[in-house]
């Protein structure tokens, strides 16, 4: 069994509002990059900052390398992590200065820094600002700063608490992009606490969801996102069909479910008469016209239906069919145009069995 780098073992915190943090166990392994999310207030800095040893719980332990950390180890301990917080905290210094900072406190000899720090510059992608005011620099910039001046001190364990969510949309995703390479490329131990769904999909090799100061769900990355242990988690990270149905039976690896009249073929295994949630993310389904013969696929379900709204976000517009159930696709601006989607008309919504995903009810 993997040992843990980082644990928590029977965490509790509370606060004066009754606000309270409650994790029985969490472990941060070797190399792997661990996504906290979790809606606002839901208790993720909280965490965060027990595990940086920032924030003493009321309850239970902290485990550092297999031992328990109290108040006398933590500053000890605490060097052995780095932390990168939403704001970059920049001193007014030079870029190359706020990046070498910690090694000076560290009492790492200038020789020694200088090569480190203008090595992690340049994987960071500003190299060429070394010499340039830190106050000067733009919020994509001055976060990559940060995030050199964390990770040239070498850290067993990186914390990063909502370090994108003040960078616009452009900047934020070239940085998910550049950091995901390093952390792989180097295996740095990571939590990254966020709100962002995309960015806990982009980066994490384990995602915990945190919800009321509970751990929901903690499972691989594309569990929690496909296979959400209830509605609550589902609903949070994305899973916009949430129907009730029955299990009318098994055959052939497929599982039949009576959903508003409609069957649907599910890849799952469930009890004949059981009741379920069925659960389908918008962008596994495709939309189609309805009229003509069916297009050749491989998905098992096939559902014609009425749009009833149309509505336009951020990364894509999403479409609820009457198909005898709501039912919500994600297509882009084009195949609305293409489609003629609109409120009214007439589709077809596919998806393939092993889109939909089935939590008891």
């Amino acid at each position: 069994m993997i040992a843990a780098v980082l644990a928590l073992r029977d965490v509790r915190r509370r606060y004066s509002d009754g606000y309270a943090l409650d994790v029985p166990s969490l472990d941060v392994f070797a190399g792997e990059i661990l996504g906290v999310i979790g809606p606002n207030g839901s208790g993720k800095s909280t965490l965060l900052r027990i595990l940086g040893l920032l924030e003493r719980p009321d309850a239970g332990q902290v485990i550092v390398g297999g031992r328990a950390v109290d108040a006398r180890d933590a500053l000890a301990e605490r060097r052995r992590m780095a932390t990168v917080f939403q704001e970059p905290l920049l001193a007014d210094a030079s870029v190359a200065d706020n990046a070498g900072l910690g090694l000076r406190f560290r009492g790492v000899p200038a020789a020694e820094a200088a090569p480190r720090v203008a090595r992690w510059l340049e994987r960071l992608g500003v190299a060429a600002l070394a010499g340039r005011a830190a106050r000067t620099l733009s919020g994509g910039e001055a976060q990559r700063v940060a995030l050199a001046r964390a990770l040239v001190l070498e850290p067993e364990v990186l914390l990063l608490d909502e370090p994108f969510s003040g960078l616009d949309a452009p900047t934020r995703a070239a940085l998910v992009t550049d950091l995901g390479a390093i952390l792989r490329a180097d295996r740095v131990t990571t939590v990254l606490v966020t709100h962002e769904r995309g960015e806990a999909q982009a980066l994490a090799d384990r995602v915990a969801v945190l919800m009321d100061g509970r751990l929901r769900q903690l499972d691989d990355t594309a569990r929690v996102f496909y296979a959400p242990v209830s509605e609550e988690v589902a609903r949070f990270v994305g899973v916009e069909t949430l129907v009730a149905g029955r299990v009318l039976g098994r055959e052939a690896g497929v599982t039949a479910v009576e959903v508003g009249g409609r069957v649907l073929e599910v890849a799952a295994v469930a009890a004949a008469g059981a009741r379920v949630r069925v659960g389908i993310r918008p962008e596994d389904v495709t939309l189609t016209v309805a009229e003509g013969a069916r297009v050749a696929s491989s998905a098992r379900n096939a559902l014609d239906g009425t749009v009833t709204r149309v509505s336009a976000s951020t990364h894509a517009t999403h479409v609820l069919v009457d198909v005898g159930f709501p039912l919500v696709a994600a297509v882009t601006a084009r195949s609305v145009n293409e489609l003629g989607l609109r409120p009214g008309a007439r589709v077809r919504a596919v998806f393939k069995a092993s889109a939909a995903h089935l939590i008891p009810a």
